[in-house]
């Protein structure tokens, strides 16, 4: 089971992401802190000092009589969720805000009993408020004053949403320049892939533009060198296979005149020499095809592949490459109206050909060439009649002087290995592409794909 991962762009830019999620976080985290401990602490002595202030008139007040102590206590209130309460003897005087003196906490009254002030956070009828309680020294009684708490927990939760956005802002901003900086500091891998894959393909005189950069520039120096090497490397190469087919042909050429006139003669041999000369002849024969495709292909790999050619309409081309052949003709499947690219014609003529000469050799024959469009590209397809190709061998059949399983498979006859070599080649000169695949009801069903020009 294949693991899913992120490419390396989206990996930097999730750390960065990451990294700003994290410390905007931590800032946030201790800026809530902060701010929400000084506010409380200062709300607290606030409400401390306030409370003491009534406390002593409350005191004041008892000691010179209870004439005006409801008014008093009515006058402290601070607010419609403030609340004042005492507790006497005779009971508990309550003033703004009535609430059930049972909702006070009892470890808070006790402290206050015993001479003790104390103050405690907590929500009374769903209200936030700071309970401070104070001893009446007067007669031993204890005020309770309650301080509500409301506008500052709308003040916290706006702070909370301002630094929750934030931090979220921040994350997203992060990701957003993590993006950014991976794309732009991946960009020479992106092009050094390009590049590897523009000389995969074929095209070894791909470069790297130097680089200013004393990071970078010792990379494509290297790149640019390799490149050059193995350019050099496949130019010797093809020049000595030229070379090479050039010195054979003058000693081919008095060998396939002499295999001429011993044709001729054949009929006068009996036995052994009759099967040997056969045999010869059958082997000057592939020698002297074997020989044109290698200066076929020597050629292709020492010229430029940038020409532009000439406009070819498919279906002319396949109509005049089938038509002259010898023998029963495959059925012909032309669209109208017809394909037309940029090529070479001679290349897609050799290349059609020999399509169909591997058909005759291992096929038994094409039974059907087709001329189609696929969207931007146009497609010529050639069927044959033979047992298909095995699906281990359908990217080895077009290199060069491959031929081993398949050629025992597919009839008696030995071709030289080059010939859906030269298809390979000629089609991915053109920009396009070659494979075989099986053909419905069998056989092997070759299909070539070339970008459409415009008319």
């Amino acid at each position: 089971m294949r693991v899913w991962r992120l490419t390396l762009r989206w990996r930097v830019a999730a750390a960065f992401g990451l990294g700003s999620l994290l410390l905007t976080g931590v800032l946030a985290a201790v800026t809530w802190n902060l701010a929400t401990g000084y506010m409380l602490g200062q709300r607290e002595a606030s409400a401390t000092r306030q409370a003491e202030v009534n406390v002593r008139l409350v005191d004041r007040s008892l000691r010179s009589g209870d004439a005006g102590l409801e008014d008093l206590l009515t006058g402290l209130t601070t607010g419609s969720e403030s609340s004042v309460l005492l507790r006497r003897e005779q009971g508990w005087l309550t003033s703004g805000r009535q609430i059930d003196p049972e909702v006070l906490p009892r470890p808070l009254l006790d402290l206050a009993e015993r001479g003790i002030p104390a103050r405690q956070r907590l929500r009374v009828e769903r209200v936030p408020v700071v309970a401070v309680a104070l001893p009446v020294t007067a007669d031993g009684g204890v005020y309770v004053e309650l301080f509500p708490l409301s506008e500052l927990d709308r003040t916290f939760r706006f702070l909370s949403i301002v630094l929750a956005t934030g931090v979220a802002a921040s994350g997203v901003l992060g990701l957003s320049l993590g993006a950014w900086a991976g794309r732009r500091a991946l960009r020479p891998l992106t092009e050094l892939t390009a590049a590897a894959s523009r000389i995969a393909g074929g095209d070894l005189r791909t470069r790297l533009p130097d680089r200013d950069d004393p990071d970078l520039a010792p990379l494509a120096s290297a790149f640019n060198d390799t490149a050059a090497a193995l350019e050099a490397r496949v130019r010797r190469d093809a020049r000595f296979a030229s070379d090479v087919s050039h010195e054979l042909r003058s000693p081919l050429t008095t060998m396939a005149n002499a295999a001429a006139v011993l044709r001729h003669r054949q009929g006068e041999l009996r036995g052994t020499a009759g099967r040997a000369l056969e045999l010869l002849l059958s082997e000057v024969d592939r020698f002297q095809a074997t020989v044109v495709d290698l200066l076929e292909i020597s050629r292709d790999d020492q010229q430029p592949g940038d020409d532009e050619g000439e406009a070819v309409d498919l279906g002319e081309l396949v109509r005049n490459v089938v038509e002259p052949r010898p023998g029963a003709h495959p059925e012909l499947e032309l669209v109208a109206p017809a394909p037309v690219v940029q090529g070479d014609r001679r290349r897609l003529d050799r290349a059609v050909a020999n399509l169909l000469e591997n058909a005759d050799k291992y096929g038994g024959g094409a039974v059907r060439v087709a001329v189609l469009r696929r969207g931007a590209h146009a497609r010529i397809e050639v069927d044959d009649a033979g047992p298909g190709v095995p699906e281990e061998l359908r990217e080895q059949v077009f290199e060069r002087f491959t031929r081993g399983a398949l050629a025992g498979s597919r009839g008696g006859g030995a071709g030289s290995g080059l010939g859906l070599a030269l298809v390979a080649q000629h089609v991915h000169r053109h920009g396009g592409t070659v494979r075989v695949e099986d053909r419905p009801g069998g056989g092997a069903w070759f299909v070539i794909e070339l970008p459409e020009a415009e008319r």
